[in-house]
């Protein structure tokens, strides 16, 4: 058991015991992303704009592409998902976030 996390117990539906970690809470108050902090990331909106341009430049170009399950499933997530369809929108949000120096670049992406 990781000694970090401040376990307590409380009561469960059941009527036994469960151990609850608080742990997790806590360390959201702080943004751990290790190596990655302060990394530019993505949102699930420019994702999907990305992926598909890429896919519409190789249809384009006549490039060879292997359209695997993983990329399926991956638009299809990304359809579903993604707040913004349209370009104008995904960029107007960016701008938006962009000028809020209280947001890390992780966090304007989860925004």
């Amino acid at each position: 058991m990781n000694s970090n996390f401040n376990n307590t117990l409380a009561p469960s539906a059941n009527g036994r015991q469960r151990e609850v970690t608080t742990g997790g809470e806590e360390a959201a108050a702080e943004l751990l992303l290790g190596e990655f902090n302060g990394v530019p990331s993505l949102s699930l909106s420019e994702a999907r704009l990305l992926i598909n341009a890429v896919i519409d430049h190789r249809q384009k170009t006549n490039r060879k592409m292997q359209e695997g399950d993983t990329l399926r499933s991956t638009q299809k997530w990304l359809d579903e998902f993604a707040r913004f369809k349209q370009k104008e929108n995904i960029e107007a949000v960016e701008r938006l976030l962009a000028g809020r120096a209280e947001f890390e670049p992780f966090e304007r992406s989860q925004l």
